[in-house]
């Protein structure tokens, strides 16, 4: 697959026209703390009526479990509901969405994904029929707000090896869990936080599973620190999660056992954060480029317009470049989820790749517009500051790169 099909381009139609018209002019808003993503994104969800189709497959999936049937959830598929047809049930329609919504707000585009494909994933596709209709249906249908907490604040890249956050069983079916939580996406407005956690029943600490708990706001003991003062992303705001003595049920263990870890859903779960980064950086490219050539045929220096020199002809060379070469990847990845295929050592490639060559464009068009890509009032300082942090979250982009390498050495 490398072009569009029909379908495809009227939903990249729609969504432009709508992401121009109700998600654009907020932005400014949205970064300054005045208008939240989410109160955008729930009326976007209506105009989808992704909520709609979503209900029914879900509460069906619910009554799948209570039968005692397992295994793994599509989750695109199962967005398009039972009659299929909808968006969630063609991948690349979902990755033109989360590229539209990027070519304006980058920030907005990653708070949705961390609280659907993220929170909302991880319990529709590990939980019970109770969690699911508990806390999954809330968080596929945007009802609640949903954060992803695993990094620690001496837990990054060593997520697992560091990790302190501890959940104590407490003799009577609970838990009680303590720990701190930081850079996490959500974490001043989620209503559902998952939480990972060794679980100490006095063993060494290495030799403690990591297990998933699901807590919500309002628990006490469970508080979340002020909104970080970020240098981009600003309309997803971020702060840490604190866990002190916060009392559990069982329910709040995710798939209400304690029979398996939580290592091989987490990596499944960074594997599909990391499937998405790939569309976010089409839509800051394409945005950038497309603002790049225009401003590149409009400035006149010399009398000429500094489109007619070379030094600005290789720029748009390499952004292209860059463009093509990411569009291309976005497809592969479509096309990989389509066909159910999982490719570690291509995904954590895909993902290094593309948020560094989103970083490079950024520059580029910033070096064409020059001083007035510094300000505010043009795009390009915004998707400047915006696709930085796409290098560091999901996994750094050294990460990304060991994590391919090591993979296709079978070293891990």
């Amino acid at each position: 697959m490398f072009q569009l099909t029909e379908p495809q381009k009227m939903i990249q139609q729609m969504m432009r026209q709508y992401v121009t018209k109700e998600i654009q002019p907020h932005v400014e808003a949205m970064e300054d703390g005045e208008v939240s993503c989410f109160d955008l994104a729930r009326k976007m969800f209506k105009m989808l009526g992704a909520g709609a189709m979503a209900k029914p497959a879900l509460e069906k999936l619910a009554k799948k479990r209570e039968e005692g049937e397992s295994g793994k959830v599509d989750i695109t598929k199962l967005m398009a509901g039972d009659e299929g047809g909808g968006m969630g049930d063609d991948p690349m329609m979902m990755m033109l969405m989360v590229k539209e919504i990027s070519r304006v707000s980058p920030g907005f585009a990653m708070s949705f994904g961390v609280s659907m494909a993220l929170a909302g994933g991880a319990i529709v596709g590990k939980g019970t029929a109770r969690q699911i209709r508990e806390f999954g249906i809330p968080l596929m249908t945007l009802d609640k707000i949903g954060a992803w907490c695993l990094t620690e604040p001496g837990a990054g890249s060593d997520a697992f090896g560091s990790m302190k956050s501890t959940a104590r069983p407490d003799g009577h079916g609970g838990y009680i869990i303590n720990g701190t939580k930081t850079f996490i996406t959500n974490g001043p407005v989620a209503d559902i936080f998952l939480i990972y956690a060794r679980l100490d029943r006095g063993q060494p600490a290495p030799e403690r599973p990591v297990h998933t708990f699901i807590l919500e706001r309002g628990m006490k003991g469970l508080s979340t620190g002020k909104p970080f003062h970020k240098m981009g992303m600003k309309e997803s705001p971020t702060s840490e999660v604190i866990m002190e003595d916060v009392k559990l049920e069982q329910k709040h263990l995710l798939g209400e056992s304690e029979e398996k870890g939580s290592r091989q859903e987490t990596k499944e779960s960074l594997g599909t954060e990391r499937s998405g980064v790939p569309a976010m950086c089409w839509g800051i490219i394409e945005r950038c480029y497309e603002e790049a050539v225009k401003y590149a045929k409009e400035r006149v220096q010399f009398n000429r317009p500094i489109a007619d020199f070379q030094a600005t002809q290789l720029k748009i060379y390499r952004m292209y470049m860059h463009l093509k070469n990411v569009e291309n990847i976005v497809y592969r990845i479509a096309w990989m989820q389509q066909q159910g295929i999982r490719d570690i050592s291509f995904i954590n490639a895909c993902k290094a790749f593309t948020s560094t060559a989103a970083v490079e464009v950024a520059n580029e068009a910033l070096q064409i517009f020059g001083g007035y890509g510094y300000m505010r009032e043009y795009p390009i300082e915004k998707m400047y500051r915006d696709a930085k942090l796409l290098e560091l979250g999901a996994g750094t982009t050294d990460i990304n790169m060991l994590t391919c390498a090591r993979n296709e050495l079978s070293m891990i």
